[in-house]
C-alpha cells in the first residue's frame, strides 16, 4: 500500500525510510549472529567438542552482537523520529501554504474544522505511515529474503516451505485492506463532521444560551457522538479481526518451517545445531510482516486522511496577480459587475460605480441587497465574479493579493480582536510602528484618555476583548485600521450594534479620514451617509439610485422612503440623527 503522489510530495524523507531500513537489517544480522552461536555452542557440547576458547569466543561475539544491535535499535528510532518529524513539517507547511495562496476567500471551499483536523491528527497519522509503515515495508520483504537465503544452506526444503509461507500475510492485509477503506474514508468523514458541529456550536454558545437551544444541540451532538462511536467501534473491530487472521497465518507458518526442521533433524538431513537455527530463526521470516500488519490500520487511516489532505491541496486556487498597486492609486471602477455564491442564485447584478481617490462614498439598501458582497469582492474576498473591476486603473485580477491588503483595508462590525495587549493587537497593522504612532490613532478614535485609566498600551485584552464594551471594541478596530495607513478603507457595517454615543464618535473618525483618503461607507442607518460624496441605493443586487443625499430625497423613491421611514422611526424612539 504505497501512495506514489505522498511519496513525490515527502521525497525529502525518502532518504530516513532508508536510513531506518538499513539499521533494521544490521539488527537482523546481529541477532542471525547471535543465533549461529548459540547453536554452535549447543552442537559442541552435543558432540562433546566444546573448549573453553569456544566459550570466550563466543562471549566476545555476544557482546559486540549486544552492542552493534543497541547502536542499531538506536539508530532505527532517530530514523523514525527524522522521518516523522519531516514529515509533519513538510505536510502543515503545504496545507498552510495553500490556505495562503487561496487567500481570504478559502472558507468558501473548505470548513476552517476540516483544515485543523485534517493538520493535526491527519498529518499525526500521516506520520506513523511515514515513520513506521513504509520502513516496516521495505524491511518485511527484505528479511524473509535474506534469512532464506542463509538458512537454504542448512536445509533447503524448510527454507522454501517458510518462504512459501510468508506471502499468506500480505495476501490477508490485501484482503483487508477492501474492507477497510471504505469504512476508514467514512469514519473520517463522521470525524471531520463532528468537528464542524463542535466548532460552531462553541463558537454560537452565547447564543444558544440566550434562547435556551443549548439542550437541543446538546442532544444532537449527543446523537453525532454517538454515530462515531459505532464508525469507531467498527474500525476497531476489524483492526482486532484482522490482527486475529494475521497471528494465525504468522505462528501458523513458522509452525510449519519448524516442524519440517525438526523432521530433517530426525532423519539425520541436518545437524542439531542446523535444526536449532530454524527453529529460532523460523518466526523472523513472519514478525516482520506481522508488525507491518499492526501498522497497516494506522496507515490505512492515514491513508483516508492523506484523501482529506489532497482534497484541501487540490482546491482551485485564484490566479494571484503579478502589479502591484502604488502609493495614492485608489481610484476604482465596476462595469458590468456579476456575482454569485450558488449558481442559480446572482448575488450582485451588472453593478457600474466608480469612485475617484479621495471620495466617500456609501452604499445603502435593506439587508440582503449585496451591499458587503462587493466589499468583500474589493478586498479579494470573493472570487468568480465577472465583468470588469479596476483599482488605480489595474485590473482586480491582475493585483497581486499582497498589494491589495497593503492599500485596502476593511473594518467590519465585528472586527477580530485577539486575546492579549492592546499594543500586540496595534503591531499587527505596523510591527515597527512606535509608542507616539499608536499613541496618536488611540486619541483619533478617543480611546486614548480610557487605557490610560487602566495599563496603557498594555492593557490587557480577553478573548474578542469581550472585557472592553461594544463601542470600544470598534474603536480599537478602527484604530489599528487607521495604523495601517491605507489608500482605500472599506467601513461594513461599523457603526452596528453600538451606542448612539460611541456610533457619533466612530462617525467622526470616518468623516475625519474621508478628508484624506478613500472612503467607502457600508451602512444601514442613512443618517450616516448624508454628508457622502456619492450614494448608492441597492435593491436585489442592483443599483437603483445614485447621486447625493440632497439628489436623492429630491427624486422621492426609494432611498426617500427608507430614509423618512427611519428618521420617523428615530424620532418615535426619541434618538436624534446625526
Amino acid at each position: 500500500m504505497i501512495k506514489t503522489r505522498l511519496i513525490k510530495l515527502l521525497s525529502h524523507s525518502k532518504k530516513y525510510i532508508f536510513y531506518t531500513v538499513l539499521w533494521q537489517w544490521i539488527a537482523l544480522l546481529t541477532q542471525i549472529t547471535a543465533v549461529f552461536t548459540i547453536a554452535q555452542v549447543i552442537g559442541q557440547l552435543e558432540e562433546k567438542t566444546l573448549k573453553t576458547e569456544d566459550i570466550r569466543s563466543a562471549a566476545v561475539i555476544f557482546i559486540i552482537v549486544l552492542i552493534v544491535r543497541f547502536i542499531s535499535d538506536r539508530m532505527v528510532s532517530h530514523s523514525s523520529f527524522m522521518a516523522c518529524a519531516d514529515v509533519k513539517r513538510i505536510l502543515r507547511e503545504k496545507i498552510y501554504e495553500k490556505m495562503l495562496r487561496i487567500g481570504a476567500s478559502y472558507d468558501q471551499l473548505v470548513s476552517s474544522s476540516e483544515v485543523v483536523q485534517v493538520s493535526t491528527e491527519g498529518v499525526e497519522q500521516l506520520e506513523t505511515y511515514f515513520g513506521k509503515y513504509l520502513p516496516q515495508l521495505f524491511y518485511s520483504l527484505l528479511a524473509p529474503v535474506t534469512l532464506f537465503i542463509i538458512l537454504c544452506r542448512i536445509s533447503i526444503k524448510a527454507g522454501i516451505v517458510l518462504l512459501i509461507c510468508v506471502p499468506l500475510i500480505p495476501v490477508s492485509i490485501v484482503v483487508v485492506q477492501k474492507i477497510a477503506k471504505k469504512l476508514l474514508n467514512k469514519y473520517w468523514s463522521v470525524y471531520t463532521e463532528l468537528g464542524d458541529s463542535f466548532l460552531e456550536n462553541l463558537q454560537g454558545l452565547t447564543t444558544l444560551k440566550i434562547y435556551q437551544a443549548d439542550q437541543k444541540k446538546a442532544d444532537e451532538m449527543d446523537a453525532e457522538s454517538q454515530k462515531f462511536r459505532r464508525i469507531t467501534m467498527k474500525v476497531l473491530m476489524m483492526q482486532l479481526n484482522s490482527t486475529s487472521v494475521m497471528d494465525i497465518v504468522a505462528y501458523g507458518g513458522a509452525a510449519v518451517g519448524m516442524a519440517v526442521a525438526v523432521t530433517e533433524f530426525i532423519q539425520g538431513s541436518i545437524t542439531l545445531s542446523g535444526a536449532i537455527c530454524i527453529v529460532l530463526l523460523a518466526s523472523e521470516f513472519f514478525l516482520p510482516l506481522r508488525l507491518l500488519g499492526s501498522y497497516f490500520h494506522i496507515a490505512m487511516n492515514g491513508m483516508a486522511a492523506s484523501d482529506k489532505m489532497f482534497n484541501i491541496l487540490d482546491l482551485a486556487e485564484p490566479e494571484d496577480g503579478k502589479l502591484e498597486l502604488k502609493a495614492g492609486q485608489a481610484d476604482i471602477s465596476f462595469e458590468n459587475v456579476y456575482f454569485s455564491y450558488e449558481e442559480n442564485r446572482q448575488i450582485i447584478k451588472g453593478i457600474d460605480f466608480s469612485v475617484k481617490a479621495g471620495n466617500f462614498i456609501s452604499f445603502v439598501g435593506k439587508s440582503g441587497c449585496g451591499k458587503s458582497t462587493i466589499a468583500s469582492i474589493m478586498t479579494g474576498r470573493c472570487r468568480g465574479y465577472s465583468g470588469k473591476i479596476n483599482i488605480g486603473g489595474i485590473s482586480l485580477n491582475h493585483i497581486s493579493g499582497k498589494s491589495l491588503m497593503e492599500h485596502i483595508v476593511l473594518v467590519r462590525h465585528n472586527s477580530y480582536l485577539f486575546k492579549g495587549t492592546v499594543e500586540q493587537n496595534l503591531r499587527m497593522a505596523k510591527n515597527d510602528a512606535s509608542y507616539e504612532e499608536m499613541e496618536t490613532v488611540l486619541k483619533r478614535v478617543n480611546l486614548y484618555d480610557f487605557l490610560k485609566t487602566q495599563d496603557g498600551l498594555q492593557t490587557k485584552l480577553s478573548e474578542r476583548a469581550s472585557n472592553l464594551s461594544g463601542g470600544q471594541c470598534q474603536r480599537l478596530a478602527i484604530a489599528r485600521a487607521l495604523l495601517r495607513n491605507a489608500d482605500i478603507y472599506i467601513f461594513d457595517e461599523a457603526t452596528s450594534n453600538i451606542d448612539i454615543e460611541s456610533e457619533e464618535l466612530i462617525m467622526n473618525v470616518i468623516h475625519e479620514i474621508a478628508k484624506e483618503k478613500t472612503v467607502i461607507l457600508i451602512s444601514h442607518r442613512l443618517a450616516n451617509v448624508v454628508d457622502s460624496d456619492r450614494i448608492y441605493y441597492l435593491r436585489d443586487g442592483m443599483i437603483i439610485e445614485s447621486g447625493k443625499h440632497e439628489e436623492l430625497m429630491s427624486i422621492d423613491a426609494g432611498y426617500r422612503l427608507l430614509y423618512d421611514s427611519q428618521m420617523e422611526l428615530e424620532n418615535i424612539c426619541g434618538r436624534k440623527a446625526v
